[in-house]
């Protein structure tokens, strides 16, 4: 099949959507969406350039146009088309649905931080075995939205009460599920994990069925009684860190990888800059955690204990990754912005606890920074193999 004709079957459906949204009076700035637009063809531009010329992929020219941008060929450029028709569409969908039930739904799976999950399996996988196929792109689907709705979606239904007292929920933070949604948040989170998971089960190795079981077991034990690690003092912070270096281990699994010394000592840093962001995260809902009953770190430990454990860890997540192979070492230096960010709260005290939110809201577009970062010393890694 021809490269063009996927692009022209995926655009028509995003025309499709986007039409009707138009029909139930969606409205979109087209100045935005242009910007938007314009950034998204140059970041792919870049990217596809820099990635086809480390060899990180190739293309069978005979399903090609042959007309190219650089190296990159024009029907990649299909893809920012497609995310500026359908996503803003969606998302107008979403919000007039009645009641906004839709909406409430989607942002308890944290749509900022799906890139946090995917891009670790993808990135591994990718890494480790140079190909471009169905294992990488279900797996990346995989932890991009169904992982995070089993990850976050069953959280907000067993911190409901929490969350009702909590000022920062309803935003970009999660939302505030009303009862009458817990079950179909349940549902759609089992829903969209079995066949991910069930594929990914099915192509594996034994030692990465094995990991992937594990990593949505540990998901489940974060939120789900009786384990509900969330209120165990370490092992909440310990648990929500391996979400996250959970799906790439499965991905460096999965591609076969050789373990080393090197890639260990890359994933422990990756390991301690999770406890990191977990402990200093807990730090802002000390109050509404005590005030729902709820155990974890910061409130056995206290906030200001609790903050100085984060800054340790970020720091022993720059030391440890110095050992790695080069140019890995470099990545240490991505570790400064957050101890910039985490520092003033070194005094922070429970009754001021919640003022650490607004370190945390940067902490939520550092995550963006921090992933330009580690892709650019990915290249880099794969142009020196």
């Amino acid at each position: 099949m021809m490269y063009l004709t996927i692009d022209l079957i995926v655009l028509g459906a995003a025309l499709l959507i986007a039409g009707l949204a138009v029909l139930f009076g969606a409205r979109v700035s087209l100045r935005a969406a242009a910007l938007s637009f314009v950034a998204l063809v140059v970041a792919t531009a870049v990217f596809d350039n820099v990635m086809i010329a480390v060899g990180l992929f190739t293309y069978d020219h005979d399903t090609l146009l042959g007309v190219y941008l650089g190296r990159a060929p024009v029907e990649d450029f299909a893809y920012p088309l497609l995310a500026i028709i359908m996503l803003p569409a969606l998302w107008e969908l979403f919000g007039r649905w009645k009641s906004h039930d839709v909406r409430t739904v989607v942002r308890s799976s944290r749509p900022i931080s799906w890139v946090n999950t995917a891009y670790p399996f993808a990135a591994a996988y990718l890494l480790t075995t140079g190909e471009i196929g169905l294992p990488l792109i279900i797996g990346t689907l995989f932890f991009l939205v169904p992982y995070n709705m089993l990850m976050y979606g069953v959280n907000d239904v067993f911190d409901y009460e929490s969350d009702l007292r909590n000022p920062r929920k309803g935003g970009v933070e999660g939302a505030v599920l009303p009862k009458r949604l817990h079950r179909p948040v349940l549902i759609a989170a089992t829903v969209l994990t079995v066949p991910g998971a069930g594929y990914l089960l099915a192509i594996g190795s034994l030692q990465s069925g094995i990991l992937l079981v594990l990593c949505l077991a540990g998901v489940l034990a974060y939120s789900v009684p009786p384990l509900r690690f969330k209120e165990r003092p370490v092992l909440d912070s310990v648990t929500s860190s391996l979400h996250f270096v959970g799906p790439a281990i499965v991905g460096l699994s999965l591609g076969g990888v050789r373990w080393d010394a090197q890639l260990v000592a890359l994933l422990l840093a990756f390991f301690f800059w999770g406890c990191a962001s977990h402990a200093f995260g807990a730090v802002q809902d000390v109050i509404a955690d005590r005030e729902a009953g709820i155990s974890s770190t910061a409130t056995v430990w206290g906030a200001r204990l609790t903050a100085r454990l984060a800054i340790g860890l970020y720091l022993a997540a720059g030391i440890v990754v110095l050992f790695s192979g080069w140019p890995g070492p470099l990545a240490a230096l991505l570790v400064v912005p957050y101890l910039v960010v985490v520092a003033p709260s070194w005094n922070v005290t429970d009754a001021t606890s919640a003022g650490a939110n607004r370190g945390w809201r940067w902490f939520l577009w550092l995550n963006q920074f921090t992933g330009f970062g580690v892709t650019m010393l990915l290249i880099w890694f794969a142009m020196s193999r």
